[in-house]
């Protein structure tokens, strides 16, 4: 379940520039590829602190700023629904 989420590349909806886009995979496989919960928040924690700071610097545009929180905070959940069966 976990790689089929990444099989589906959200972001390339979001017209990132390619570092930021590469970036953002490897966050999300983190995420769903992590094996606690514990590891999972951390994952998730770096997720949110990378776009924390492209939204300091200012450099995408909002939507998409808000598309990559959604798109992480997504992947969260369901890693966390997984590892609670």
């Amino acid at each position: 379940m976990a790689m089929a989420m990444i099989d589906h590349d959200e972001f390339a909806e979001l017209n990132l520039p390619r570092s930021v886009h590469a970036q953002a995979l490897k966050l999300l496989a983190g995420i769903v590829q992590a094996s606690t919960l514990a590891d999972t928040l951390h994952a998730a924690d770096r997720a949110e602190g990378f776009t924390l700071g492209i939204e300091t610097v200012k450099a995408l545009n909002l939507g998409a700023i808000e598309g990559l929180y959604l798109i992480f905070d997504r992947a969260l959940q369901a890693r966390q629904r997984e590892l609670n069966r």
